[in-house]
């Protein structure tokens, strides 16, 4: 495997460990895969360390039924996500947009898009 081969396969080994243990629940597993310095940022929820975004998903993973992955796309130190979440709320599922940054192979940042506007009746049931 070359250089960059290599680096986009770790990326994707972070990223895809990260999203799976995250809607398994799995916080843990999920922490194994961020590192220090630590930025999430989301329509409703910004954290510039891992305890805080990492609080906040129990309380978002209780209300998915499940995801569906639509595309992954891997660099060498970046990686983007686009899938479906299926929620047992109103908004039904969310169409979302991850971009991860990652440096020596953790995920030092997060970002979070999607169209909030269904969800700002019921942030309460997401917040820690």
């Amino acid at each position: 495997m070359t250089a960059p081969a290599a680096a986009q396969e770790r990326t994707r080994r972070a990223v895809r460990g990260y999203h799976e243990a995250r809607f398994l629940g799995d916080v843990p597993a999920a922490a194994e895969h961020l590192g220090e310095p630590f930025r999430f940022e989301s329509p409703f929820f910004s954290s510039d360390d891992r305890t805080g975004h990492l609080a906040t998903l129990p309380g978002f993973v209780s209300i998915v039924t499940g995801v569906d992955l639509i595309s992954e796309l891997y660099g060498e130190s970046e990686a983007t996500l686009v899938y479906d979440v299926h929620t047992a709320t109103p908004a039904g599922t969310q169409r979302t947009a991850e971009h991860f940054r990652l440096d020596d192979g953790k995920i030092v940042s997060i970002l979070l898009v999607f169209d909030a506007s269904p969800w700002h009746s019921m942030t309460a049931q997401i917040q820690p």
